[in-house]
């Protein structure tokens, strides 16, 4: 299934400055495995060294904040927007 995935500034370096790609996958971690495919190292900023979604980084499908989901397993219906919002903090 195809999904539109939000790219935050950061990480655009990976896309070639696209704010939005497209990915496949019918779970969160088969989509995240689908943008690495097509953009080398993305995933590896997304997700750390235990397959776990990095701490400071918040992963929505639709407006639904995946770690109160199911993770990397959350399901992805075609056409659903996944957004990758990394946390700020600042004081």
């Amino acid at each position: 299934m195809s999904v539109n995935v939000r790219v935050p500034t950061i990480l655009r370096t990976y896309t070639d400055g696209a704010s939005e790609v497209s990915a496949d996958g019918d779970a969160l971690g088969d989509v995240l495995d689908s943008l690495d495919a097509a953009y080398p190292g993305i995933k590896g900023r997304i997700v750390d060294e235990q397959g776990a979604l990095r701490r400071f980084v918040n992963v929505y499908v639709g407006n639904d904040d995946v770690r109160f989901l199911d993770g990397l397993a959350t399901p992805v219906a075609e056409g659903a927007e996944v957004s990758v919002i990394p946390a700020v903090a600042g004081g």
